[in-house]
C-alpha cells in the first residue's frame, strides 16, 4: 500500500509542479519513447542476469507489494519456539528433539508454532543447527563459524535481485537520453518543416530524458531501497537464532538464551524484556491448561 501511496505521490507532484508551471499534459503522453525506454530496459536486465536471477527478481518484486510478514509477532513465536525447544533440551536431553526436528511439519511442538513452520527458510536453519548440535560431532567454534557462513551465503543471494533492479535504475537515465537523441535525430532529418513543428518534435524528443530520470529515481530505484530492507529483515531473524543456539551450545539457560537472541532484534521491532517475559509465562499457562485437560 504505502508503495502506491509513493508512486502516486511522485506522479502527482511531477505532474502538478509541470501543469502549474503552464505545461501541457498532452505533450508529455509520448508511448513510443515509454517503448524505448521500457524496452531498452527489459533488454538489458536480461542480458545482464542469469535466468535464477532474473526469477529471483521476478518473485522479490512481487514480495514488495504484499505486507512482510518479518515483524515483532514472528520475532516473539521465534524466541518463543526456541525457549520451548532449549528447555526441552535442557529437561530430558538433546535425543528428546530427534523426532521433532527430524520431522517438524509432524512435531507437536513444532505444530503450536505455525508462522515457523510456514517459512521453510527459518524451519530448516533451525533443525539443521539443532541436528549438528545433539549429534556431538562439532564444537561450537566450529557451528558458529558454518552458521556464518551459510548466513553470508543467504546475503548474498538475496542481494542479487537487489543489484538487478538498482541496474535498472541506474540504466534508465541513460535510456532515456537514447529516446532523446533518437528523437533529436528524426526532428534534424525534417529541418525543413516549419518552425512551430520543429519545436513540437524537440518537445517530444526531450520527454525521453524526462520519463527516463523520472522512472529510475521516481519508481525503479526505490523498489531497490525497499527491497533491501526487506531483506535485512529475513537475515536478522536467522542471526537472533544463530545468537539463541550459539547461547545455548555455551550452556546458558533458555531464559539467558533467549534474551541474547532478543538483543539482536532491530529496536523498532525488538520486543521490550517484559513483554517478551509475559508473552512466555502466557504460553506456559496455556500449556499447562492444556496439559492438565489432557490427564
Amino acid at each position: 500500500m504505502l508503495i502506491i501511496i509513493g508512486y502516486i505521490v511522485v506522479i502527482a507532484s511531477a505532474l502538478l509542479g509541470y501543469v502549474l508551471s503552464g505545461g501541457y499534459l498532452a505533450v508529455l503522453f509520448q508511448p513510443l519513447e515509454l517503448l524505448i525506454i521500457g524496452g531498452a530496459a527489459i533488454g538489458a536486465f536480461i542480458v545482464s542476469n542469469e535466468q535464477k536471477t532474473i526469477k529471483a527478481t521476478l518473485k522479490a518484486l512481487g514480495q514488495l507489494f504484499k505486507t512482510s510478514k518479518y515483524n515483532k509477532k514472528l520475532y516473539l513465536t521465534l524466541i518463543n519456539l526456541m525457549y520451548s525447544i532449549l528447555t526441552k533440551i535442557r529437561q530430558s536431553g538433546g535425543l528428546s528433539i530427534e523426532a521433532d526436528i527430524d520431522n517438524p511439519q509432524e512435531s507437536e511442538l513444532f505444530k503450536q508454532y505455525p508462522l515457523i513452520l510456514a517459512n521453510p527458510r527459518i524451519c530448516d536453519f533451525i533443525t539443521d543447527y539443532l541436528r549438528l548440535m545433539i549429534s556431538g560431532n562439532m564444537d561450537v567454534f566450529e557451528i558458529e563459524t558454518l552458521m556464518s557462513e551459510e548466513i553470508e551465503t543467504f546475503v548474498h543471494e538475496l542481494e542479487k535481485p537487489v543489484d538487478a533492479i538498482s541496474g535498472i535504475g541506474d540504466g534508465l537515465p541513460a535510456f532515456g537520453i537514447v529516446a532523446a537523441v533518437m528523437g533529436v535525430i528524426n526532428t534534424l532529418a525534417q529541418a525543413d518543416r516549419p518552425a512551430s513543428e520543429l519545436g513540437e518534435l524537440i518537445a517530444h524528443a526531450m520527454v525521453g530524458t524526462f520519463l527516463g530520470i523520472l522512472l529510475a529515481y521516481g519508481f525503479v530505484s526505490p523498489l531497490a531501497a525497499l527491497l533491501k530492507q526487506r531483506n535485512a529483515d529475513m537475515v536478522k531473524i536467522l542471526e537472533c537464532t544463530k545468537v539463541i543456539l550459539i547461547a545455548s551450545m555455551h550452556d546458558y539457560s533458555p531464559q539467558i538464551c533467549i534474551e541474547f537472541g532478543r538483543k539482536t532484534l532491530f529496536s523498532h521491532e525488538r520486543p521490550s524484556f517484559f513483554e517478551l517475559e509475559k508473552y512466555i509465562q502466557e504460553i506456559k499457562d496455556k500449556n499447562l491448561n492444556k496439559n492438565e485437560n489432557n490427564q
